[in-house]
């Protein structure tokens, strides 16, 4: 790990550690909650408020190498999301979850542990995609964990001419059954189905969101969604701000026994509610200006 990735000091409640394949890892424990944060991609691996069962899933065959992401967590899409708006976009989902990102700020306030990591694209050079996507920027990444999960997302266009990016905070939820589950706050909605299938036209919600095979689905919707998972009797909300597109995922059978890093059992615990601006909803940044998309993640008894 180059010296120069912490620079600042921990509170007591962050410890800096060993991760998955030797990865340095930021784990947080406080009277509040606890969670990790890898440097590798600025990744969310796990959150747990206090006297709560986890709310972030993570995928058990995980890869945990310099040159893979990390599967499950908040995986952080940027400049690009999937396969890009333009032809030959790789590797999907950008460059920034392949990235080492630097830990900036840590902060305890009475148990709710604040961590602020930073990317530019002097850290990128080298990494797959950067040469199709030259830009310069600064990223920031504000993680909280608190009685909520709070992730803010801040690009600054740090150039001189004016430039479009896409960006998803690709969040992995923990669910009992992904079968049980419903996605309320998307009635009405138009949404890009992106599913094997699927026609290329916009498709309008009707009702709570159901889970009956694989799900891929960009929703055009700035509102916060809720996701009712009755197996173990919570709901989890997902509110967001500067975010046009929710994002729906799920693997389902044959693509999770196509993944290498997705064990092929491991479907049905997990769901994707994803904070996004992405496709026709790329955002336009001037030269000199920033950009800030944020979700905040609570959990709560189902009623």
């Amino acid at each position: 790990m180059p010296e120069d990735s912490i620079t600042v000091d921990l509170p007591t409640s962050v410890t800096l550690a060993e991760g998955g394949g030797g990865l340095p890892v930021l784990r947080v424990s406080s009277a509040v909650a606890s969670g990790e944060v890898y440097l590798h991609g600025a990744h969310v691996s796990a959150y747990t408020p206090a006297h709560a069962d986890p709310v972030i899933w993570m995928s058990r065959k995980s890869m945990f190498a310099p040159a893979e992401p990390i599967r499950g967590g908040v995986p952080i899409c940027f400049p690009w999301f999937g396969g890009g708006r333009d032809p030959g976009m790789a590797p999907a989902h950008g460059f920034a979850r392949l990235a080492d990102w630097s830990l900036v700020g840590a902060d305890d306030a009475d148990g709710v542990v604040t961590l602020t990591l930073r990317l530019t694209d002097a850290d990128v050079s080298g990494l797959p995609g950067v040469q199709a996507w030259a830009h310069p920027f600064e990223a920031t990444y504000t993680v909280t964990f608190g009685a909520e999960l709070g992730l803010e997302l801040t690009v600054r266009n740090t150039g001189e001419e004016e430039y479009s990016f896409e960006e998803a905070l690709h969040t992995y939820l923990h669910v009992k059954d992904v079968t049980a589950v419903t996605v309320e706050g998307l009635d009405g909605v138009r949404y890009l189905d992106k599913a094997p299938g699927a026609g290329p036209d916009l498709v309008t919600q009707e009702g709570p969101v159901t889970f009956t095979g694989e799900t891929d689905r960009v929703y055009h919707s700035a509102a916060s969604v809720t996701a009712v998972d009755p197996g173990s009797a919570r709901i989890i909300t997902v509110a967001k701000s500067s975010s046009a597109n929710t994002v729906l995922w799920n693997p389902w059978t044959a693509k999770a026994a196509a993944m290498p890093d997705y064990d092929d059992a491991e479907w049905p615990a997990m769901v994707c509610v994803e904070t996004a601006n992405a496709l026709d909803d790329a955002v336009t940044l001037p030269a000199g200006q920033s950009h800030t998309m944020s979700a905040r993640i609570a959990v709560a008894p189902r009623a």
